[in-house]
């Protein structure tokens, strides 16, 4: 088995973990929020910002590996501004179509208030 070294994980790696959790479970708080009684298009709007943070959730542990040090790269900033950075290509990949959760989020949503 190969052991693969992800480099040194700092108090800044940690925070934006924990932010980026919060961020999820808050997402997910709010939409069974919406699912009891909004209208069609604020569960379509949450139901992407849903998938728009599950896409970056994905990409981060993507980038994780990715070293940048060198002449041109690194520093303490870069975490942040790729945490930002991935934010951003989550949301985009999700308006220009996602992959299908926020569809499955919507229909729950629906489900929710049927139930109700």
């Amino acid at each position: 088995m190969q052991s693969v070294h992800l480099g040194k994980v700092t108090d800044i790696d940690m925070m934006q973990v924990q932010t980026s959790t919060a961020n999820r479970l808050g997402t997910a708080q709010k939409a069974k929020a919406v699912a009891r009684g909004a209208s069609p298009e604020k569960m379509d709007e949450v139901a992407k910002e849903f998938e728009a943070q599950f896409i970056s959730q994905m990409l981060s542990n993507m980038f994780a590996g990715v070293e940048t040090d060198g002449p041109l790269g690194g520093g303490e900033a870069e975490g942040t501004y790729r945490s930002m950075m991935i934010d951003e290509y989550g949301k985009l990949i999700s308006r220009a179509g996602g992959i299908g959760v926020a569809d499955h989020v919507k229909r729950e949503m629906l489900r929710l208030q049927e139930v109700e």
